[in-house]
């Protein structure tokens, strides 16, 4: 089946986001902030308000779990901002190279919260046709009900459909329900690969 249409993952693709660049200001030692991204701001965590959880809810529940991080917690949603380093130049020349040729959308685990601060941030998101946030659906991937949301809304087929993600489970997920999948790991890989496909 021939790929007509092109679909991205938001942070780490597209987006330079990273808890690290808060949280390496307010340790002294780096062991100490692996430690606690780990174990309490988790990812599993930050995945639950990425699935609609308020950023709210989500603080309250883990600062009566850990009232002894109380302050580090807070930091997480409270200078949320400052982890958004910037674009990742060279993917977005990718899109926008790929939007000449292919419609192309967005699905992302993000938390409905903090989507718009990204939105009004970065213009690259002008060029999207279509965008499925995690936190507004109430669903996140690697669960494929968020697949069969984009595919029904935009209907897209998966067989026509190339998804790039940097979260294997997410790849794994996609091609299980039939769409093309690159895994990313650098613009640089990315180009290679889409230029192998015969797509750039």
């Amino acid at each position: 089946m021939k790929i007509d249409t092109i679909i991205f993952d938001f942070g780490g693709v597209l987006v330079d986001w990273d808890p690290k660049y808060v949280y390496r200001q307010l340790f002294d030692e780096p062991e100490k902030m692996h430690w606690f991204l780990e174990n309490i701001c988790t990812n599993e965590w930050n995945l639950e308000q990425d699935r609609g959880r308020s950023l709210a809810v989500g603080t309250e529940i883990l600062t009566k779990q850990f009232p002894e991080h109380d302050e580090l917690i807070r930091a997480f949603y409270g200078r949320w901002k400052e982890m958004l380093s910037g674009e990742i130049p060279g993917t977005v020349e990718i899109l926008l190279e790929l939007k000449r040729e292919y419609p192309v959308y967005g699905l992302t685990n993000w938390s409905a919260e903090t989507f718009p601060v990204a939105l009004e941030r970065f213009d690259f998101f002008k060029v999207f046709d279509g965008i499925v946030v995690s936190g507004t659906e109430r669903l996140v991937k690697p669960d494929q009900a968020i697949f069969q949301l984009i595919l029904d809304r935009y209907r897209l087929k998966a067989e026509n459909s190339l998804f790039i993600d940097d979260n294997v489970k997410n790849i794994r997920a996609a091609e299980e329900m039939g769409f093309h999948a690159i895994h990313f790991e650098s613009p640089e890989k990315l180009r290679a690969k889409l230029t192998l496909m015969k797509i750039l």
